[in-house]
């Protein structure tokens, strides 16, 4: 079936020239979608099972797979369980790993996307340049490195891990050896007997660390603050079990459900009340004093905050590489890299041969700058004045739009597939909805945004994220919550199970 939303000419347009006549018509779709990641190829093969047929998926890299396809740093993993961080409906029983690493998980999306025939509505190596929406036309002109098209429906399903974070440091454009964030690893840079400088300790550093270190000569890692570390307990699957889940798929939902209800048991920690961090810091004590050999390197890098303040870390190997004999943990910060070598600020200089850095991600991808509204407003400046959305899906001013993971729709305490499922789901009826209506214009109302993220804010002024006594990209400058729903995930997947068109502004 057909899914494009009609477009009947207007009583007083005027009749087209010659000229416009004879222009090749700009390419035209329902549904457009920014990203091939989990979110993107979901929304495809979500969107397909509800009859929409004209649709296309934008992805700037040269294969789909999001996250997965450009973080390839070694020891790459994921950090839930592989048996939830799959798609509902697509679940694989012959993970090889209880934590898939990101070979495995890039192959398990391309299944996906073939076994759904999603992939030929990919187009690869096509970056998004513009997408501004037509008040009048009331669609979405959107420029890409491939040529111009227009949608009735923009969707963003862009991620927010796309864009590396580099630290400012003052000498940095003249060092003279290697330098490269984990994001952009350079593979062809051979790091044996090399002098190596790590500046991060997040979750990406913690997995690479150890794979490196005992390749190095020297490695300096360089920590502002210390992340809670607590045991991962990853192991190799077995035939009999993988097998079990193949035969069985109750097995599989079981096993499914145990890990979402330990995953989401956090949610105690991170919005209920802090004080049930005690259990979980006792564990992350205990993974320092069983792993960590030395008193002083121990003391070093004990966090200073409560544990969910930021992202708490698992990782069986991190803390053994810290304590190896050619690793040194550095907490007096970078004061300058020269030539060939860091100076703290305590004045100790460092020879170094290699940085890599393992500083994270910018929190506003920079496809969002190219993002405008209908009052000449991109999504970047819009969330950079204050985090704002409705459900984490839609957004006041951008009429036609939605996106996943917005601000307030990603989860602290439970895998991210899991809530960009519910905002597919919320998406996809949405547009069935409006398909229904005969509607070619949806836009959330702006009150009824306020109205929610005043309830964000006023749920996240206890919680652990802000009272914690950290700083993280869980938080804005001010202090305020950046984007987490503080909240359980089965209460955000209720409010996300039916499109609520009440909270809109729909025009036939």
């Amino acid at each position: 079936m057909t899914t494009r939303f009609a477009r009947t000419p207007a009583d007083d347009e005027s009749p087209t020239s010659a000229a416009q006549a004879a222009a090749p018509a700009t390419e035209h779709h329902a549904v457009v979608v920014l990203g091939a990641g989990f979110g993107g190829i979901g929304l495809a093969i979500k969107l397909r099972q509800a009859g929409f047929e004209d649709l296309v998926l934008l992805e700037r890299a040269s294969d789909l797979g999001g996250t997965w396809q450009a973080n390839t740093y070694p020891g790459c993993a994921c950090d839930v369980p592989s048996q939830l961080y799959s798609y509902s409906f697509a679940p694989n029983p012959d993970w090889s790993r209880t934590y898939g690493r990101q070979p495995e998980i890039l192959e398990y999306i391309r299944a996906v996307a073939t076994e759904h025939d999603v992939v030929r509505h990919i187009r690869l190596n096509t970056e998004l340049l513009e997408a501004r929406w037509d008040e009048e036309q009331s669609l979405w002109r959107i420029e890409t490195s491939r040529g111009a098209l227009t949608a009735d429906f923009f969707i963003a399903a862009a991620g927010i891990f796309a864009e590396a974070k580099y630290p400012s440091l003052p000498g940095l454009d003249g060092f003279e050896g290697t330098a490269f964030h984990s994001l952009h690893w350079d593979h062809d840079h051979d790091l044996s007997g090399q002098r190596v400088a790590v500046i991060g300790t997040g979750a990406s550093a913690v997995q690479f660390i150890p794979e490196i270190a005992p390749k190095v000569a020297a490695l300096t890692v360089f920590q502002r603050s210390a992340p809670w570390i607590v045991p991962r307990m990853d192991r190799p699957t077995i035939g009999l079990e993988r097998e079990l889940l193949r035969r069985v798929p109750l097995a599989q939902k079981l096993v499914r459900g145990t890990w979402y209800s330990l995953i989401e048991g956090f949610g105690l920690v991170g919005f209920v009340d802090n004080r049930f961090r005690h259990p979980y810091e006792l564990l992350g004590r205990f993974q320092l004093r069983r792993q960590i050999r030395d008193p002083r390197l121990r003391a070093r890098v004990t966090p200073d905050y409560m544990i969910g303040c930021k992202r708490a870390i698992f990782s069986d190997a991190y803390l053994p590489a810290l304590d190896r004999d050619n690793v040194e943990v550095v907490t007096d910060g970078v004061a300058e890299v020269g030539p060939r070598s860091i100076r703290t600020r305590a004045g100790d200089e460092i020879p170094v041969d290699t940085i890599i850095f393992g500083t994270g991600f910018e929190p506003i991808a920079s496809a969002f700058e190219r993002i405008t509204g209908r009052d000449g407003v991109t999504i970047a400046q819009l969330q950079r004045a204050r985090p704002r959305t409705y459900l984490g899906a839609a957004v006041a001013g951008f009429p036609n739009f939605f996106c996943t993971l917005g601000p307030f729709g990603a989860a602290g305490n439970q895998s991210a597939v899991y809530m960009i499922e519910s905002q597919i789901a919320y998406i996809v009826d949405a547009l069935t909805s409006c398909r229904e209506r005969g509607a070619r214009r949806v836009e959330v109302r702006a009150a009824q945004q306020e109205s929610f993220v005043a309830e964000m804010n006023q749920r996240s002024a206890a919680t652990v994220w802000l009272t914690g006594g950290c700083q993280s990209y869980y938080t804005t400058a001010e202090g305020g919550n950046a984007g987490l729903y503080p909240g359980w995930s089965f209460e955000y997947r209720r409010r996300t199970r039916h499109f609520d068109a009440d909270a809109y502004e729909v025009r036939v």
